[in-house]
C-alpha cells in the first residue's frame, strides 16, 4: 500500500453532532480529500443536509481506507465523495461506490482565465488526473497563452509534475490542492482547477446513489435476516459458479465447519447439482440427496436477470422435517368423517364364538400387519375393523372405509389411487388425492375385496408390497404409511383355485384371518344382542320400557328357531319394524302379522317340515294357529281373560298377546 506522506493534521469528524445522529434513516456519504476540495465540500454540504448526512474524512489512500472501513461495516457510510487520485484509490479498495469531482471544459477554461488575469504572460502549468487534454494543447496557440500539461495518478507523480513545470519557467500552476500546495512550497502562483459547480453536482449525484443504495442495502438486510431464520438452507451462487451468500441453515444441514473455507466445503458438497443445472440448462427440483450422512430434499434453479442467467440459487431441506410437515399437513386437511366410531367393546355377546373374535382382534390391533376379515353379510365385519383401529396405535388418524364392489373398474381406480389434472375427460381440476393417500398414517378398510376387478388386484398388490402409491396420470410414486384391513363374505381362497382372484394379493392379504360367525351359530347372544340395540335406539323409536319389553317378548319365538339369514343387520331391521308396529298408537292395529312379519311364516314353515321328517304331530287342521305358529285364542280364551282381568280389556289384550281390536273382533264374532 502506498504511503501517503503528504503534511496534515491527521483527522476524521462529522461536521456536526446533530447532523450525524439526527436521522439515522438519512444515507451517509463520506467527503474524503487532504486538500482544498475539502473546504469547497465543507460549504456545499450544508445545503444538503436534509437529504444526508456527510462525514468529513481528512485522509487519503490506504488511511483513507482505514478509516472509512468502520463507517462501512457499521452501514454509516453508503457513498464516498472524492477526487483525483485519491478518489481512483479508494474506488479500487472499497465496498461502497465512490463518487468522483469532475474537472470539466469549462473548469479547465475558467482557471486557466483567471491565470492569464492574475499573471498576464506567465507561462502556465496544468496538472490534470490521468490523461492530459490533445484538445486545449490545440487551442493553446488561438488562446495565446503558453501552457504545458502534465498527468498524475499518485501524490508522488503530482510532486514530479509541479516540479518538471517549474524547470520549464512555468511561475503559475494549475490543479487540483496538492498541486496548489506544492507549487506555493516551490515559490509558484497557483489557481485551484475545481469549481463550485463541478463541487454541486458531484453532490447531487452522490446525494441520489446514496439514497438508492440505502434501499438496496435495507432491502438485502432485510432479505438477509427473513433468509437467515429459514430453517432451509439457501446459498447463491454466480454463473461462474462462485458463492454469493449462504444462511446458516445450509452450513448445519450440510454439516460444514464454519471456522474453515466455506466456500471451498460448498463448493465440494454440491459442486456435482451446480454443475448439473448449468450443462443441461434444467432446473433440478425435489431431487433427494444422501449430503453429509443425512438424506436432504434438494432444488437448483437459475437465477435470471432481464431473461438472461446470471447465477443459481440452492435450497436444501431435512426430508425427516418434510415428513413431519407431510404428516401434519394430511392429518390437518383429512375430512373430518374419516373416523372410526366405534370399539371392539361395542361387540356384545359372550358367546365362545365371539371371545375368539375378539382375543384375536385385539391381537392383530398390537401390530400393524394386514387383516383379513371373513364371514357372512352383516355379521359386523366393518364394526371389527373399526375396534381394530381404534385398539392400535394409529387410533386417532384417518379410518377410510371403501366397498370394492360399489364403483366400476375406473372409478375404483381413481378413487383408491387419486388422480392427476387431466388424467382423464371429465378429472377434477387440480388432481385427486386417492383414498390411501387420505389414509396416510391411519387404516383403509377395504370391504368386498373378492368383487375387486383382476386388473386392478395387481395395483393394489403393488401398493402393500412397496407402500407407495402412484395416482393416474402421474410419473412419480407417493409414500404412504397405511395399515389395510381387508373383509369379504366370498370364498377367497375357491376364488384363487378357479383364477378369479390373484394368489400373491390372497397370501398378501391373509396374513391375520379373523372369521365372524354367523348368528345362528350364537343364539345366546341373540336376546342380549336385542336387548342391546333397542335400548340403544329407545329414543329414537319412542319406545317406552313397557313397550320394549312388549317388542321382545313378541320376538322371543324367533331368537331360537329361526336361522338369521341377514346376520346382525337382519335382527336389527327386524328390532326397528317391531319397535314401530309395537308402539303404544299403531300396536293394536294389527290385522296379519303374515304380511308385516314374513320371517314367522318361514320359521314355521321350516319347524313343520322338520317336525315331518322326525315324525312329530302337527297342529291340528281345526285349531287356528297364527303367523308365528301359536294356536290363535278364541272367544272362550278372551272370555276368560276378561274374568280373570276383571273386565279390564287392555289388561285381557296384554294377557292373551293381542291387540284391543282383535279382542274386540273376537267378543263381536
Amino acid at each position: 500500500m502506498e504511503r501517503f506522506s503528504y503534511e496534515r493534521s491527521v483527522a476524521v469528524s462529522t461536521f456536526t453532532s446533530s447532523l450525524a445522529h439526527s436521522n439515522s434513516s438519512r444515507p451517509g456519504v463520506a467527503l474524503v480529500s487532504i486538500s482544498r476540495l475539502q473546504s469547497l465540500c465543507e460549504s456545499v454540504a450544508p445545503r444538503y443536509a436534509g437529504r444526508a448526512r456527510f462525514f468529513s474524512v481528512r485522509e487519503g489512500y490506504g488511511a483513507a481506507v482505514t478509516a472509512l472501513q468502520a463507517y462501512v461495516d457499521a452501514g454509516a457510510v453508503d457513498v464516498v465523495l472524492a477526487a483525483g487520485s485519491n478518489g481512483a484509490y479508494l474506488r479500487d479498495n472499497l465496498s461502497v461506490p465512490v463518487v468522483m469531482v469532475k474537472v470539466n471544459g469549462f473548469d479547465v477554461l475558467s482557471a486557466i482565465t483567471r491565470a492569464t488575469t492574475g499573471w498576464p504572460g506567465a507561462k502556465i502549468g496544468l496538472v490534470l488526473h490521468e490523461t492530459i487534454s490533445h484538445e486545449l494543447a490545440d487551442l493553446s496557440a488561438w488562446l495565446n497563452v503558453g501552457l504545458k500539461q502534465r498527468a498524475y495518478r499518485s501524490i508522488d507523480e503530482v510532486r514530479l509534475a509541479v516540479a518538471g513545470l517549474a524547470a520549464e519557467d512555468c511561475s503559475v500552476i494549475i490543479g487540483p490542492g496538492m498541486a496548489c500546495d506544492f507549487a506555493q512550497q516551490a515559490g509558484l502562483a497557483s489557481v485551484f482547477l475545481y469549481s463550485l459547480g463541478a463541487v454541486e453536482e458531484a453532490f447531487e449525484r452522490s446525494v441520489e446513489l446514496a439514497r438508492v443504495s440505502r434501499q438496496k442495502e435495507s432491502k438485502r438486510v432485510r432479505l438477509n435476516t427473513i433468509v437467515a431464520h429459514l430453517r432451509d438452507g439457501v446459498a447463491a451462487f454466480d454463473d461462474a459458479g462462485q458463492l454469493e451468500a449462504v444462511n446458516p441453515a445450509m452450513l448445519d444441514l450440510l454439516g460444514l465447519d464454519r471456522k474453515q473455507d466455506v466456500p471451498a466445503q460448498l463448493t465440494r458438497a454440491v459442486g456435482p447439482l451446480l454443475r448439473e443445472a448449468l450443462e443441461h440448462d434444467m432446473p433440478v427440483e425435489e431431487r433427494i440427496e444422501q449430503i453429509g450422512g443425512r438424506a436432504l430434499i434438494v432444488n437448483c434453479v437459475p437465477i435470471l436477470e432481464q431473461g438472461v442467467r446470471s447465477g443459481s440459487v440452492l435450497t436444501v431441506q431435512d426430508a425427516l422435517v418434510a415428513q413431519r410437515i407431510d404428516r401434519s399437513l394430511r392429518t390437518s386437511q383429512r375430512p373430518k368423517h374419516l373416523v372410526a366410531r366405534h370399539h371392539l367393546d361395542d361387540l356384545v355377546g359372550s358367546s365362545a364364538a365371539l371371545e375368539r373374535v375378539r382375543r384375536l382382534a385385539r391381537a392383530g390391533a398390537a401390530h400393524d400387519a394386514t387383516v383379513l376379515l371373513s364371514g357372512e353379510s352383516g355379521t359386523g365385519k366393518e364394526l371389527v375393523a373399526q375396534g381394530i383401529h381404534n385398539a392400535s396405535r394409529r387410533r386417532g388418524n384417518p379410518f377410510v372405509a371403501f366397498n370394492c364392489a360399489a364403483l366400476p373398474e375406473g372409478l375404483i381406480e381413481s378413487e383408491l389411487f387419486g388422480h392427476e389434472e387431466g388424467a382423464f375427460t371429465g378429472a377434477r381440476r387440480g388432481g385427486k388425492p386417492g383414498l390411501f393417500e387420505i389414509a396416510h398414517t391411519g387404516t383403509i378398510f377395504l370391504d368386498e375385496i373378492g368383487e375387486m376387478p383382476a386388473a386392478l388386484q395387481s395395483r393394489l398388490l403393488r401398493v402393500l408390497q412397496e407402500r407407495e402409491v402412484m395416482k393416474l396420470g402421474s410419473g412419480r410414486a407417493t409414500p404412504v404409511d397405511v395399515r389395510v384391513i381387508a373383509a369379504t363374505h366370498r370364498d377367497l381362497h375357491a376364488l384363487v383355485e378357479q383364477g378369479v382372484f390373484r394368489a400373491d394379493l390372497y397370501f398378501r392379504l391373509n396374513l391375520l384371518q379373523i372369521g365372524l360367525p354367523p348368528l345362528r351359530e350364537r343364539r345366546g347372544d341373540v336376546a342380549q344382542l336385542a336387548r342391546h340395540v333397542l335400548n340403544r335406539n329407545a329414543r329414537q323409536y319412542g319406545l317406552s320400557d313397557a313397550a320394549l319389553e312388549r317388542v321382545l317378548a313378541f320376538l322371543t319365538p324367533l331368537f331360537e328357531h329361526y336361522a338369521w339369514p341377514g346376520n346382525v343387520r337382519e335382527l336389527e331391521n327386524l328390532l326397528a319394524r317391531a319397535a314401530i308396529y309395537q308402539s303404544d298408537s299403531a300396536g293394536e292395529d294389527w290385522q296379519d302379522l303374515q304380511t308385516v312379519f314374513p320371517e314367522f311364516g318361514r320359521m314355521r314353515q321350516v319347524a313343520a317340515h322338520v317336525d315331518g321328517a322326525l315324525g312329530h304331530a302337527h297342529t291340528p287342521a281345526h285349531t287356528p294357529v297364527d303367523a308365528s305358529g301359536r294356536r290363535s285364542p278364541t272367544r272362550e280364551d278372551v272370555v276368560r281373560a276378561l274374568e280373570q282381568a276383571g273386565g279390564n280389556r287392555a289388561a285381557a289384550s296384554r294377557a292373551l298377546g293381542i291387540g284391543r281390536t282383535t279382542l274386540w273382533r273376537l267378543m263381536r264374532d
